[in-house]
């Protein structure tokens, strides 16, 4: 980043952001020359606003197939490195050798008779295969449909039918923490909700478990590995990904040929990953980290490092060493847990040169543990953003002092501001709620199933200047030097174990329970940080003991939802508020939660 700036003839940070606010379009041009992004034709023009900050045009004119800027390393350099919890070997695959099974896969696809627009779900753990598939979809003209491996089949189903997709790729199962998961039932059991069945392709699947029109991965996969790719314009949907919001209904985010820019800028100044560098960062293609992983490693010329199995305790510990990680990715829950089993040890990971966390609000007393594991010398890079910004719109930098649980900027290319209750931008030591200025690349244009101007826009103040502004909805405190701390969602979305998820989505599980009369679904942040704690209060119909009202809507949430969404705890109530609209007021019931305590 201090070789960008001195380029540009700037002598600090903020100089430097203010330059990619105020020279936006120049801005994203250096960003892809710099990244080497690949141009079939170049654009007319950078950045047309002729329809507005709202509705931009990015490289206009120009077209591309994003996948072929993925593979300009050296051909026997590292792509991948795999290691897997039941035998603690690390395999590797080479640039050369991925984009060949990245041929294979999108050729495979034709030859099974998917066009370009037509829709893939992928619904596995972030395997080599998994890469392969996500890479070849892009490649072919198809849209990934990512969908977390956690999730029930019904919210599978669900997720399919908003993206029509016509094929599923998953694994018959895999082992974590010692035990086995299969996922092959989970998704035959999807296809059985769906009017149009779309077919499986299953990797690691026994001779003769396939139903009809299920493929092996062995013999989906095209012996042609060449391939010219599909080339198109900056605005082609790349991938289909999913945010809750309010509504109960999943929000199907579209990534462009462009969105992938975004995360690698990101991941190339903010988490200063360059040619040579180990990206390590337990995720899962269903959320955007896993995409952003790939994009983040491949346009950036590095090595992806991707371990089946829990990141937890000793084999973990030993692939991030073995596999020379110099970025680790993490999550408040995850550095909870291995400061609770004391399973890193100072030492552990030499060639470490970054931490970086997001997914949820992190804990001050675990990062700071966390740094004491490689003598305070490798910072926490704070990453707050989301699926529809392509990457973050709050980070650090390897050149600002390391405040755990602190944001030191917005990033690059990103103007936040953050405005009280009377649209006035709050002062240090004042909370207040996000919003962004747009134009930037990585900012959504659209959902595919709900109004995206009502969403983001309709209903948002100004911005001082009179600027049209974006809604993000997170509540952030504003501190000393322009640095931020996260305060959770302002809307009524929530983040359990890493995943968002709107609260109408739990309470309609909750209130199909026989004794539930209705219920309300909040999110705590016990001792005012950390991660999203789920609470319920709930209105009874009849009595019953409240332990076995927790234990048995557990089992509800976990089976009809996401096993990873735990209950913090569950309040009977009289009733639940409501405004005058008929709107549950869940600002007074965290209140009401916090005076409990």
């Amino acid at each position: 980043m201090s070789s960008f700036a001195s380029e540009l003839g700037l002598d600090d940070y903020k100089a430097l952001h203010r330059y990619t606010l105020d020279h936006r379009g120049e801005f994203w041009e250096r960003v892809v020359a710099r990244l080497g992004i690949l141009f079939e034709k170049n654009a007319d023009m950078v950045l047309d606003l002729s329809d507005g900050p709202e509705h931009p045009r990015w490289f206009a004119g120009a077209t591309l197939e994003i996948t072929r800027s993925c593979f300009q390393a050296p051909e026997e350099t590292s792509a991948i490195l795999y290691g897997r919890e039941e035998d603690g070997t690390v395999e590797r695959l080479s640039y050369h050798e991925l984009e060949e099974r990245v041929n294979q896969f999108a050729n495979g696809l034709a030859e099974h008779g998917l066009e370009p627009g037509d829709s893939v779900a992928l619904y596995m753990p972030m395997t080599p295969e998994c890469v392969v598939a996500y890479l070849g979809t892009v490649r072919s003209g198809c849209r990934v449909v990512s969908i977390a491996d956690s999730f029930s089949s019904e919210e599978l189903a669900s997720r399919m039918e908003i993206a029509a997709a016509r094929a599923v790729v998953t694994v018959a199962s895999y082992e974590r923490a010692g035990r086995k998961i299969a996922l092959y039932p989970k998704v035959r059991a999807a296809i059985e909700q769906l009017e149009a069945r779309p077919f499986a392709v299953v990797v690691e699947v026994e001779a003769g478990k396939l139903e009809p029109r299920d493929l092996a991965w062995s013999d989906f996969l095209s012996e042609r590995t060449e391939t010219p790719g599909f080339l198109s314009d900056p605005d082609h949907v790349t991938n289909v990904l999913f945010s809750s919001g309010t509504t109960g209904t999943p929000k199907a985010i579209p990534w462009s040929e462009l969105t992938p820019i975004k995360s690698a800028m990101d991941a190339h100044f903010h988490q200063d990953v360059h040619s040579g560098d180990v990206l390590c960062w337990p995720t899962n293609i269903g959320w955007m980290m896993g995409p952003w992983l790939i994009y983040a490693s491949l346009l950036n010329r590095a090595t992806m490092a991707l371990y089946e199995g829990a990141p937890a305790g000793e084999g973990f510990t030993r692939f991030v060493r073995d596999a020379g990680a110099t970025m680790l990715g993490v999550v408040p829950a995850m550095v909870r847990n291995w400061r609770a089993r004391e399973s890193v040890s100072p030492g552990d990971w030499p060639k470490l040169r970054v931490f970086t966390s997001t997914g949820e609000a992190s804990n001050t007393e675990d990062y700071l543990w966390l740094m004491s594991r490689a003598d305070y010398r490798v910072p926490v890079i704070e990453y707050l953003g989301g699926t529809e910004i392509g990457g973050g719109h709050l980070a650090g930098t390897v050149l600002h002092n390391a405040s755990p649980s602190t944001f030191t900027t917005p990033a690059l290319g990103i103007e936040v501001l953050v405005l009280d209750d009377e649209g006035k931008v709050v002062l240090e030591g004042e909370t207040g709620e996000s919003f962004l200025v747009p134009p930037s690349i990585g900012l959504s244009q659209e959902l595919l199933n709900k109004d995206h101007h009502a969403v983001y826009y309709e209903g948002c103040p100004s911005g001082p200047a009179g600027e049209a502004l974006r809604r993000h909805g997170d509540q952030l405190a504003r501190l000393a030097k322009g640095c931020f701390k996260a305060q959770g969602r302002a809307d009524d979305t929530m983040n359990l174990g890493g995943i968002k998820v709107g609260s109408l989505e739990i309470e309609r599980v909750v209130d199909d329970h026989p004794s539930v009369y209705e219920s309300a679904a909040i999110a705590v942040q016990p001792g005012g940080e950390g991660a999203d704690r789920l609470v319920l209060y709930v209105v009874v119909e009849q009595e019953i003991v409240p332990a076995d009202l927790k234990s048995e809507l557990a089992k509800r949430i976990a089976e009809h939802l996401n096993p990873l969404f735990k209950i913090h705890d569950v309040v009977i109530t009289e009733s639940v508020p409501r405004t005058a609209s008929n709107k549950v007021m869940r600002r007074r019931l965290r209140t009401d939660y916090a005076s409990r305590a």
